[in-house]
């Protein structure tokens, strides 16, 4: 297994940057996008590295925000013949709100595409793919999802995935973890994880704050009980927390944009 992020909120190469997220996944059976970030800059920095984006046969779309789904049309040009599996309600209205309300979320003409395999709930794909949801993500609540609203109030996340891959090992991705990484990794110990790859949402770009030191301190408590599982982290942890929480966790890692996991 070979993931290697296109999209990313910091670099240490000369690819493009954005607040985003879309990791490239080869397994013994797929070629794997990952989310596709908010435009164009994943197709400059595959073109970059060589990938071939138009012989990608699976794409998870992990929630139905912008900086994760918005390169899909330029996507849907270039290749026609991959599944893109997502919730139903990715495609529900999302927005995020300080003062004023702004649209964060997909474009919902996009729809009717045949590629799109729409969901409700858990999904087996095939015998080394499993997408989950998480029901129950009141434990160690991020503040940086409270600016962030569906149409009837708060988003409870429903319409946000979490990838499964096994083959000798198995690893977890996951796209903005607004459900809370305690709460994703109950969900996938019966899966028992090698590696952990994804954001944690501990920083609001909007706010420009992150997540009390508290929190980090019971999140990090946590995650210590995984001491089987290497973790990456990205995109909305943010660097902040990131040093803090690294400072307890020897096996937490930041993963940016071009550099690549060997499982």
């Amino acid at each position: 297994m070979k993931i290697t992020a296109l999209v990313e909120n910091t670099t240490k190469t000369d690819l493009k940057v954005k607040h985003g997220l879309s990791l490239y996944i080869e397994t013994a059976k797929h070629k794997i996008l990952f989310d596709v970030g908010p435009d164009d800059t994943l197709f400059h920095n595959a073109d970059r590295l060589g990938i071939d984006l138009s012989m990608v046969d699976t794409v998870i779309i992990s929630h139905g925000h912008g900086d994760h789904g918005g390169g899909l049309e330029s996507f849907l040009k270039i290749n026609q013949t991959a599944k893109i599996y997502l919730q139903e309600s990715a495609f529900e209205p999302y927005f995020a709100k300080v003062v004023i309300k702004v649209n964060i979320g997909l474009d919902k003409t996009l729809k009717t595409n045949p590629q799109f395999i729409l969901l409700n709930g858990d999904h087996k794909i095939d015998d080394e793919l499993n997408l989950f949801t998480v029901s129950d993500s009141q434990r160690c609540h991020s503040p940086a999802n409270d600016t962030l609203y569906d149409k009837n109030g708060n988003d409870p996340f429903t319409h946000e995935q979490n990838l499964v891959i096994t083959e000798d090992k198995t690893a977890l991705i996951m796209g903005c973890g607004h459900c809370g990484i305690v709460n994703i990794l109950s969900k996938a110990k019966e899966y028992n994880p090698v590696l952990c790859v994804g954001g944690y949402h501990l920083y609001n770009p909007t706010t420009k704050q992150t997540a009390p030191t508290s929190l980090l301190d019971e999140i990090a408590v946590e995650m210590k009980t995984y001491s089987g599982t290497e973790f990456y982290t990205c995109h909305c942890t943010g660097t902040k927390a990131f040093d803090y929480l690294s400072k307890q966790l020897p096996q937490l890692h930041y993963l940016s944009c071009g550099e690549v996991i060997n499982l």
